[in-house]
Formats: C-alpha cells, structure tokens, sequence
C-alpha cells in the first residue's frame, strides 16, 4: 500500500508548467494518490475601491479554471485522479491552512517564490509562513531534474541534546525513507558540526572553550550520528558527518552531489528569532536544490 494517500499542489493564479506541476504530477503517477490542485487569488481589494478589479478578477477566475480542467483531463489520461478548484482568498496562508485542516493531505507541495533580502527584512515570504505554520510535510521545489527524486537527504541536528529534538531527528529521517521508499530513491544521512557553536557558558564569565572539548563533543556528536544511521540500517556511504556551518554544509553538499531533496526540521520560533528566519527557511534560497520541511518544536 502507498504510504502517500493525498497530495495537495498549491499553485499561483499566473504559474503554470512549474517544477512543482511537475512533481505533484510524477509523485501522484507512481504512488496512486489523489491530487488535488488549487489556485489561490489574492483579494486585494478589501474596501471595494478599485473599480474595475472584480471584472479583472472574475477574468483571472475563468482563465485558471479553464487551464485546470484542461490539465486535469490530461492527468485522468494518464491515470491520475486529481481534483481541482481556483478559490479566491484575502488571506492566502489562512486560506492554504484551512485547506490542509479540510483536505488532510501527507504532503503539500509548491514552487518555492524567491524573495529577495531587502522585501524579507519587511514581509515574511508565504514560503516561510508554511514552513512554519503547515502541520504537514511542506516539499518546495525549486527545480526538477529528474521527475522523481533519486537522491534524498535527511539532515539531521544532533548538537543540541538539552532542547529534545530527538523526536525531530525521527521524524526527518521518517520521512526522508518514505519518500525515498515511494520513489525507489537513495537515501543519505547528514549532519553539519559547527564547531563554532560549540561552547561552556560559565556563569558571568561569558563562553568559553575548554582544551580538547570540541574534538570531545565531535567524537560523542558522531557516535550518535552513526547510532541514528545504524538504526535506519542507512549504510556507511551514505552517511555524511561534515563539519562546518549547517547552511553551507547542505548547499556545497547538494551543489557536489546528486541530491534532488533535503529533509529538515522546520522551528516555529517567536520574538526576534521569528524575524531572522531558521536555517530551513534560509536553505530555500541557497541550496541548489528541493526542500522537504517537517514540523518542529516551537522555539522561544
């Protein structure tokens, strides 16, 4: 039995062909799930003060439909069920979420909508809010090489014991072996030791690093690191203890491989840390390749 039962495409109202399209696409042939595909068109017009906009939107309405159905009928073709539908929404997130909350879909899948740094600092791009907000799997694509992926990549975080992310760790690698499983892909184990962050707070006296601790807390990170691969039975070719910041260490692995997705943990954080934005949300517009974000923990 397929382990991915519903898949849920979000679509912009002026895309069309994307990356996205087609992955939904080959993820749904292989695996049997229905798919159902949505166009989102934002309301802007909350006071009703721009005259003109309701033909205009009416207008946008009938082209994506029509492009839908038309798209849909070529799927059915080919054995696909899918489902379609163009809904109108004043808040696009809320809408999407309501929609996941509806539809109960494994995974939503959507092209990643490249924000440059400046509008970031201003607005949170969509594309954060689900990595955040989403209570399923999130894949954001922003290229297809192969219609299905070949090489997948659980990274993994084992350098912060004292916040619990064990369960995390499970869930990523859970899910990387899913998706590989669906797509008869490789699997690989990652994770990125900084030695920068590693470090003894000594009460009023700042951070300090003892003589030949970081090479203790790489051994013992490592050893875990092989425990976690060991468990998943990933073999010893495809595990990857690389030292180095996690955002680099993901975009040059990525960049000298074949790797087609990265698995990560998503952080729902608060305060100033929800401005900065989280790894995962910064490896969208670095790594050249997907994204498949998986829910965690809510950082204070």
């Amino acid at each position: 039995m397929s382990q991915y039962q519903r898949l849920f495409l979000i679509v912009g109202p002026a895309m069309r062909h994307t990356p996205a399209l087609e992955r939904a696409v080959a993820l749904a042939k292989a695996t049997g799930a229905v798919l159902h595909i949505a166009v989102f068109i934002e309301d802007v017009d909350i006071l009703g003060l721009m005259s003109g906009n309701e033909q205009f939107r009416e207008i946008c309405q009938q082209e994506n439909q029509k492009w839908l159905q038309d798209e849909a009928q070529l799927m059915r073709g080919n054995g696909i069920t899918v489902t379609t539908e163009v809904a109108l929404a004043r808040d696009v997130l809320q809408e999407i979420l309501q929609h996941v909350k509806d539809l109960h879909p494994d995974l939503v899948i959507k092209d990643v909508h490249h924000e440059s740094a400046i509008k970031r600092v201003f607005v949170t791009p969509l594309d954060w809010h689900l990595v955040r907000d989403c209570p399923v799997a999130v894949h954001l694509v922003s290229e297809v090489r192969c219609p299905l992926p070949r090489v997948i990549v659980a990274a993994v975080d084992l350098s912060h014991p004292e916040h619990q992310i064990t369960e995390i760790n499970d869930r990523i690698v859970l899910a990387a072996q899913r998706m590989a499983m669906q797509c008869n892909a490789e699997l690989h184990l990652l994770h990125a030791f900084d030695p920068s962050q590693t470090h003894i707070s000594d009460a009023g006296a700042g951070a300090v690093t003892m003589p030949g601790f970081i090479n203790d807390v790489r051994r013992s990170l490592h050893k875990s690191f092989i425990a976690l691969a060991d468990s998943y039975h990933i073999p010893s070719e495809r595990q990857h203890f690389i030292e180095g910041s996690p955002t680099k260490v993901m975009s040059d692995f990525a960049a000298n491989s074949r790797t087609d997705v990265i698995v990560m943990g998503s952080t729902h954080r608060k305060g100033l840390n929800k401005l900065i934005g989280s790894t995962t949300e910064h490896v969208l517009y670095q790594v050249p390749c997907n994204v498949l974000a998986i829910k965690g923990q809510v950082d204070q």
